[in-house]
């Protein structure tokens, strides 16, 4: 005798119940040889759907021994029995147990799917089942669009797909009116006669009469067995080819699976993704505006020299109180020796006010030398700067900085060769200073006019001292050894150190990490938007797995890996978040592109973006693995029942 295709022995199930557990398989022993027609017959509650779920390895059994084609199932991790559901057992459920959003032809076709069958060989495949079962018409629609006989053979249509030598059919008939449940039966009769087995679980002896065995069951047990039919089966036809996918394809799949789960809950995933779309938005447009507001403080402080170094009377540490007379004209000539040194300009500050014809305006004044252009990279916009002749001459002359000449000459004609009473003495405007804008503090560079040192010190000041000396270096590399030799040079002169030397690099580079830890406060606070985002997918993706349970018991069915499952939903995931970085950023150039229209200073950087669309990629991975994990982990027969 030749040795079964499936046999139990002694096989029997038991479930929890509080400190007890109830036994819904009691010792069962069946055989049943490859091409028998064998109903399982039996009230409610007596064990045929639990038996079922045993018989298609969606269930293991707490005790006995299973065996398909001799091999024991119980030694077989999930993902084996899973390729083994795939390739031995076709199911047709009562409820038939179709994807909602899926047509016709996906739902027939996805038992292929996991078994690395091409997508056009599949359809193609799929097609021609729903033909043969007169549903042509029909392979469009989707299940909502389809009565339930129509239904119940897109799920036979399914068991098919993979030509699966055993049919599991669960109360086939039992959501369907007279005439379709008489199509069903006459449907599994002929998939016997094509050398199929056929095991019908039915509580009505009416339906199981269609069978060519009957085994009564009750309590768990069998209690009558109507024996097998001694003929040989017909031969089984040939099956298409069937093996795993690969990576590649099973990436393709999962993305094609992701964007109809998405499409299948548009407003949802809308609501999903914005959560994404503002946190990768928050995160560019913060970071553009911080790098603008970076580049443009540094962009000012680069513009008073950065090559400087500044000399101030007072001792360093010490408050300065009243007027300090350290600093004199002989020590700025005597730093025009020191190596290193380019040129040196020393000048004596204070407020004035400024009159043209009848028009008074205040404003700060410098007494300067003629090289104070050259040492502060200031050019001379109109006219030209006092030569080092006026100031040996004490020459009455002025140049305006851009303010104050749009100030004082609001008729738009040159002011050159006009003059402006200083403490009532007219001077002669030679020049006007290029435009430089407001310093990185807030104050206008540009309010501001500049004479002759020794003019001021006669007409202006008073008192012959500098109020500070500004030393050019010529190579900002040598700033710190030409820092030393400046404060050597005064120490020895003065013998104390009643002065400070500030170093406009280092000052450069304090404001460069201020604004850098103020770029990291805004990409933080725009990170946790996308935080926020991230954990809102994951709820969704929960929500989702929930939702889909049943739908999940189905892919595992049809024998769906957990790898396969945790693939789908983490894909999914990881779209949801790659398609919102990707939107996210097109609004965040756009915000920071309205904010520039503004006047708000913008400095539109790649890595920002790519930060923020790498975090929403990765985001997704994370927050769409527990869902993903927790689909990839259900009980197939639980997922099953799931409402």
């Amino acid at each position: 005798m030749s040795a079964p295709l499936i046999e139990l022995a002694a096989v029997s199930r038991c479930y929890p119940n509080g400190d007890s557990e109830v036994r819904a398989l009691d010792e069962v022993s069946l055989r049943i040889a490859q091409g028998e027609f064998i109903a399982l017959l039996g009230p409610s509650g007596c064990g045929k759907s639990t038996l079922m779920n045993v018989l298609g390895c969606l269930d293991r059994p707490s005790s006995g021994v299973y065996r398909v084609n001799g091999q024991d199932v119980s030694a077989l991790d999930a993902d084996t029995l899973a390729s083994l559901r795939r390739d031995t057992f076709g199911f047709v459920f009562q409820r038939y147990n179709l994807i909602a959003t899926a047509s016709a032809t996906d739902n027939v076709a996805l038992p292929a799917i996991y078994a690395g069958l091409p997508l056009a060989a599949r359809q193609a495949r799929a097609r021609a089942l729903l033909a043969k079962l007169g549903l042509a018409e029909r392979a469009g629609h989707r299940p909502g669009q389809l009565s339930g006989g129509q239904q119940q053979r897109v799920s036979i249509a399914r068991a098919l797909m993979n030509d699966a030598p055993v049919v599991l059919a669960d109360e086939p008939t039992g959501a369907l009116d007279t005439r379709s449940g008489q199509e069903v039966l006459a449907l599994l009769k002929q998939l016997h006669g094509e050398g199929r087995t056929i095991i019908l679980i039915t509580h009505d002896l009416d339906i199981a009469r269609h069978a060519e065995r009957i085994v009564r069951l009750r309590d768990g047990r069998v209690e009558s067995d109507s024996g097998p039919v001694a003929r040989a089966p017909a031969p089984l036809p040939a099956r298409p080819p069937s093996g795993q996918p690969s990576l590649r394809a099973e990436l393709g799949e999962s993305l094609s699976m992701a964007f109809t789960a998405l499409r299948a809950n548009v407003f949802r995933t809308v609501l999903t993704l914005l959560g994404v779309i503002i946190g990768v938005a928050a995160v560019v447009a913060m970071m553009a505006i911080g790098d603008g507001g970076k580049r443009d403080v540094l962009a000012r402080i680069s513009a008073m020299g950065t090559n400087l170094l500044l000399v101030r009377p007072g001792a360093p540490g010490v408050r300065p109180s009243g007027e300090l007379a350290s600093l004199t004209l002989a020590d700025a000539a005597a730093l025009e020796k020191v190596s290193g040194v380019e040129a040196v300009s020393p000048e004596r500050g204070g407020s004035v006010t400024l009159r043209v014809g009848n028009l008074d305006y205040r404003t700060q004044i410098k007494g300067v030398w003629a090289n104070y252009p050259q040492v502060r990279d200031w050019p001379v916009a109109e006219g030209m700067f006092f030569s080092k002749a006026d100031v040996d001459g004490y020459a009455p002359v002025i140049v305006l900085g851009s303010t104050v000449a749009d100030s004082l000459f609001p008729d738009g004609r040159s002011p050159l060769g006009r003059y402006v009473l200083v403490k009532n003495v007219p001077f002669e405007v030679v020049g006007v200073l290029s435009s430089k804008g407001a310093t990185p503090f807030g104050s206008d560079q540009d309010d501001i006019v500049l004479i002759p040192l020794t003019t001021g010190f006669m007409r202006v000041f008073g008192k012959q001292y500098a109020s500070s000396v500004t030393v050019r270096v010529k190579d900002v590399s040598q700033i710190d050894a030409a820092e030393s030799a400046v404060r050597e040079l005064l120490l020895a002169r003065h013998q104390t150190e009643d002065f400070q030397v500030r170093n406009t690099a280092s000052i450069l580079e304090t404001a460069s990490e201020t604004q850098n830890t103020l770029t990291v406060l805004l990409g933080s606070v725009a990170a946790i938007s996308l935080l926020v985002g991230g954990i809102g997918v994951m709820n969704i993706m929960l929500v989702s797995v929930t939702e889909r349970t049943r739908e999940i018991g189905v892919r595992m069915a049809t024998g769906a890996r957990m790898r396969d499952i945790l693939l789908q939903f983490n894909i999914e995931a990881i779209v949801v978040c790659g398609a919102g970085g990707a939107l996210g950023i097109v609004l965040g150039v756009l915000s920071a592109w309205l904010a520039a229209s503004a006047g708000v200073s913008v400095a539109f950087s790649p890595w920002p973006a790519l930060l923020a669309f790498s975090c929403a990629f990765v985001t997704g991975c994370v927050f769409g693995y527990l869902p993903a994990r927790k689909a990839a982990g259900m009980d197939p027969v639980q997922a099953l029942a799931a409402e």
